[in-house]
């Protein structure tokens, strides 16, 4: 089992689970496993989430997913 510490009440809006499912289809069609895509789809989520702030749209989560991947990846 995993735990995601990361999420935020923010994300508690009309969409953002539709983005979510999005997020981890996306990983999986390119390969990764259902579990893995779940764990960093949910992970991903939740940072582009607490990243964006109060007044969140379920748009605003993949607009925040670029700058997000890219400090990840040079982290």
């Amino acid at each position: 089992a995993v735990v995601n510490t990361n999420a935020t009440p923010y994300l508690a809006t009309a969409g953002t689970g539709d983005v979510l499912a999005g997020f981890i289809v996306g990983l999986m069609a390119q390969g990764m496993p259902a579990f893995a895509a779940a764990c960093a789809g949910a992970w991903f989520h939740g940072a582009c989430g607490s990243a964006f702030g109060p007044g969140l749209i379920a748009e605003d989560i993949a607009d925040q997913l670029p700058e997000i991947l890219s400090k990840t990846l040079k982290a």
